[in-house]
């Protein structure tokens, strides 16, 4: 122990002689680095969301980047937008990073109405649509990722190919008998195709979907088997265009959807009436589609 304190006292010394030694320069530059660390933490702490800071308002954007011709991984970067000059969306949002900071960001978007359905992603673990959802204000930060379990083109931008190919195969067109499916009157001559308010009633609901496909991408279903389950959107609409009173392809429409995966992979789990930015319940629709292909 004694042998152990004295070197100990020994060591305090050396420190103290080096102390003294070193330069007053060098003593100058430590301070200046040790104060510099701590203004700029403080100022970090001054910057967030919420605080007045010479009337700024900071949120911060962490937005899912990937481009394809980079051998790079997926990376989250960050953006900082001033609340105080942005508008309400998160569109808005990714419309003025996009002019003002990184112009290589990469999203779909058209209408800004929620009409057109370009700008589905996932905003904050949910799906939903840009021009639609408002950017949360209680927040510090707001992370935005393409819609889940489907490929991705570029950075925002999800591949729709196989969803759109899904929706060709229900065939979402009125299939009329014969004469091209035109109807003809006593005399000859082409008529419209007449539908009763009462029938037409019977589509509220299923032809307002703009098939973003934010239902489907968030059914564990079609995550697990998007190439044979056909998914909520596609199925609300095929169900849409069996109960139209003006088409004459009912039968062979439910034929087609008599499939052990094509419906019947629907597990009722209603994520995606949870979902849908039009506040539609495809849930419901498909659960009458499979009440028709039972008692017809």
């Amino acid at each position: 122990r004694q042998m152990a304190t004295r070197r100990l006292v020994k060591m305090q010394r050396l420190c103290k002689s080096l102390a003294a030694k070193l330069p007053s320069v060098s003593r100058a530059i430590v301070g200046v680095q040790a104060s510099s660390f701590h203004s700029s933490a403080s100022l970090s702490l001054k910057l967030q969301p919420e605080a007045n800071v010479e009337g700024k308002r900071i949120k911060y954007f962490q937005i899912y980047r990937w481009d394809p011709d980079q051998s790079s991984r997926p990376t989250m970067a960050t953006y900082p937008i001033n609340l105080a000059e942005c508008g309400p969306m998160v569109l808005d949002a990714l419309l003025k990073i996009k002019n003002e900071q990184d112009s290589t960001l990469t999203f779909r978007r058209s209408c800004r109405e929620g009409i057109c359905g370009s700008c589905a992603m996932n905003i904050d673990g949910s799906n939903t649509l840009a021009c639609l959802a408002r950017i949360d204000t209680a927040t510090s930060k707001t992370k935005i990722y393409p819609l889940p379990h489907m490929y991705v083109v570029k950075d925002l931008v999800p591949d729709m190919t196989n969803f759109y190919a899904q929706y060709k195969t229900i065939e979402p067109w009125l299939q009329k008998e014969g004469n091209d499916g035109k109807i003809k009157d006593d005399q000859g001559n082409f008529k419209e195709n007449y539908m009763s308010k009462k029938d037409r009633d019977v589509l509220d609901g299923m032809y307002e979907c703009i098939l973003c496909a934010c239902c489907s991408t968030s059914c564990p279903s079609y995550w697990w088997n998007s190439e044979k389950y056909l998914g909520p959107a596609v199925l609300m609409q095929a169900y849409r265009w069996i109960c139209d009173s003006r088409d004459q392809s009912t039968k062979k429409r439910l034929e087609q959807l008599d499939d052990t995966y094509k419906l019947y992979r629907c597990h009722t789990i209603m994520n995606c009436t949870k979902t849908c930015p039009k506040s539609l319940n495809p849930g419901l629709a498909i659960a009458r589609l499979k009440k028709k292909l039972v008692t017809g």
